[in-house]
C-alpha cells in the first residue's frame, strides 16, 4: 500500500493536544465575553444548502465554496460564514422567538481561497450577533465586546483599533450626489472592497459591465479617503443621517469607555452585499495583518431569503489571524498539560486497589491519570512530570498493608502517607 501523507489537507490544521490546548483557551475567552454580555450559545450543520451563499454581487465568498452534489443530487457547502445559517434558524423559529436576541457561536467556517499569512482555508469564527434592535446601541454593545475580549488577552488600543464607517456614506454619495441606481448599489460596494486587490482598470472594467462610467473610480475613492465624521458632515451636511447615526456611535462609545480604540473611516465598506448600515473592522495598529475581525449591520437579510425583514447586526471574529497578533505581541500563554494526580501501583497485585483509588479520585472532581501496565517507577515518575501531574500516588506493599498509600507532591516534593478515605 502507497504510503498515506501525514500532512492535513491543504489550508487545513491539526489540533494535537498542545495546540488543542491553546485553541480551547481561546475559546473559552471567546464564551466568557459573550456570557458577560448575556449571549446564548447556538450552532448549526457546517453542511448548508448552496443556495443560501449564492447571491447575485459578485461576492469573493460565492466563488470560494466548497460546493458539491450529495448523493440524493442536492447541491450543498460547507458554510463559508455563519450568517446566513443564523438567519436561517431566525427564519425558521418566526413568531415564537421574543425579540431582542443576543446569540453567539463558534463555528468553523470553509473557503477555498488563496492562503497567506493569518488566512488558512479553514478557521474557527467567534460570531456575536443581536437581531431585534434597529438602533446604534447594538452596534456600540457588540463594539464594547469585541474590545473587552482584546483587553482579556491583554491588547490595548495601542496595539489595536477598530475602523467603523456606514455604507450609508457611499449610498449617499453614489445615490444621491452621482444618480448611481440603487439596484447597483450592493455591487459597487463588493467592487469597492477589492479596489486594493485589483488594478483600477479591472475594477473601471466591471463598473461598465453595469453600465456606470468608470470615472465614479475618483469620486469613491475621493469619499473613501474621508477620515472624521467632520469631514462627512461637510460632503453630506450636518443634519444627514447618516452623520447623526455616527455622531451617536461615537458618544454611545465614550461612555462605553472604548473611544479609543475606535476611529471613522470611510474606506471600511465589508466586502459582503448584505450589510446595510454600519461596518466595522479591527485592524493591527502595526500593520502586518489582514483584518482580524469584522462585521456591521444587515438589517435586509432576512427578505433575501423570503422572510419578514427583522433589524440585525453582528460581527465574525476569526482565531487564526489573532493568534498570530499574539505570537507577535509576545502575549500566547504558556500551556502545558496538567492533570490532577497519577496513581501507581508498585506491583501487578495491586494493580485492582490503585483502580479503585483512581476511581475514588475520579468520583471527587479529580482528574487522574492511571498507570495500566506493568512499569518502573522511575518511568513513572518521568511520566507524571511530562504529563503535568501535581499529585504521585504510589500504591505500595509496605504502605498498603498499613492501610495507607504514599501521596508526593510534585511540586514541592513533600510526601504523606494518607488512607484512601484522606486522599481527597
Amino acid at each position: 500500500m502507497a504510503t498515506i501523507s501525514t500532512a492535513p489537507p491543504r489550508g487545513t490544521r491539526d489540533f494535537p493536544p498542545e495546540e488543542m490546548r491553546l485553541r480551547t483557551w481561546l475559546f473559552e475567552h471567546f464564551r466568557e465575553v459573550a456570557r458577560q454580555f448575556a449571549f446564548e450559545e447556538y450552532d448549526a450543520p457546517v453542511l448548508e444548502t448552496e443556495a443560501l451563499y449564492i447571491r447575485k454581487a459578485g461576492e469573493e465568498i460565492t466563488e470560494q465554496l466548497y460546493n458539491f452534489e450529495d448523493k440524493g443530487g442536492r447541491r450543498v457547502a460547507l458554510r463559508p460564514e455563519m450568517t446566513p445559517s443564523l438567519a436561517r434558524l431566525v427564519l425558521g423559529k418566526g413568531g415564537a422567538l421574543s425579540l431582542p436576541i443576543r446569540w453567539f457561536s463558534i463555528p468553523q467556517c470553509w473557503r477555498y481561497e488563496r492562503m497567506t499569512r493569518g488566512r488558512k482555508r479553514e478557521h474557527y469564527q467567534w460570531n456575536m450577533d443581536i437581531f431585534g434592535v434597529a438602533s446604534v446601541t447594538a452596534e456600540a454593545e457588540l463594539l464594547a465586546a469585541v474590545a473587552m475580549f482584546f483587553t482579556r488577552l491583554g491588547l490595548t488600543a495601542e496595539d489595536v483599533g477598530i475602523r467603523v464607517s456606514s455604507r450609508k456614506v457611499l449610498h449617499a454619495v453614489l445615490t444621491e450626489k452621482l444618480g448611481v441606481p440603487d439596484e447597483h448599489f450592493a455591487a459597487v460596494c463588493v467592487l469597492v472592497d477589492k479596489l486594493e486587490k485589483l488594478p483600477r482598470d479591472a475594477i473601471e472594467k466591471d463598473l461598465a459591465e453595469l453600465g456606470l462610467a468608470g470615472s465614479l473610480v475618483d469620486e469613491i475613492l475621493a469619499t473613501l479617503s474621508l477620515r472624521t465624521v467632520a469631514e462627512l458632515a461637510d460632503v453630506l451636511g450636518p443634519d444627514h443621517e447618516v452623520v447623526a447615526e455616527l455622531t451617536q456611535l461615537f458618544a454611545l462609545a465614550d461612555a462605553y469607555g472604548i473611544a479609543d480604540w475606535l476611529q471613522f473611516d470611510a474606506s471600511v465598506v465589508r466586502g459582503l452585499a448584505y450589510y446595510t448600515g454600519v461596518v466595522f473592522e479591527a485592524f493591527d495598529r502595526g500593520a502586518t495583518l489582514r483584518a482580524i475581525c469584522g462585521g456591521g449591520r444587515y438589517d435586509q437579510l432576512l427578505s433575501t431569503f423570503g422572510g419578514k425583514d427583522v433589524p440585525a447586526c453582528g460581527f465574525g471574529f476569526g482565531d487564526v489571524v489573532i493568534v498570530e497578533l499574539l505570537k507577535d505581541k509576545g502575549l500566547l500563554p504558556d500551556l502545558p498539560a496538567s492533570i490532577d494526580d497519577m496513581v501507581f501501583s508498585f506491583s501487578e497485585d495491586l494493580r485492582m486497589d490503585a483502580m479503585r483509588i483512581a476511581t475514588q479520585l475520579r468520583a471527587a472532581g479529580r482528574s487522574v491519570d492511571l498507570v495500566l501496565e506493568p512499569k518502573k517507577a522511575k518511568w513513572a515518575f518521568k511520566h507524571a512530570d511530562r504529563s503535568g501531574a501535581s499529585r504521585m500516588v504510589l500504591v505500595a506493599p509496605s504502605e498498603w498493608s498499613r492501610g495507607v498509600v504514599k501521596v508526593k507532591d510534585l511540586a514541592t516534593g513533600e510526601q504523606v502517607e494518607l488512607s484512601p478515605q484522606d486522599l481527597t
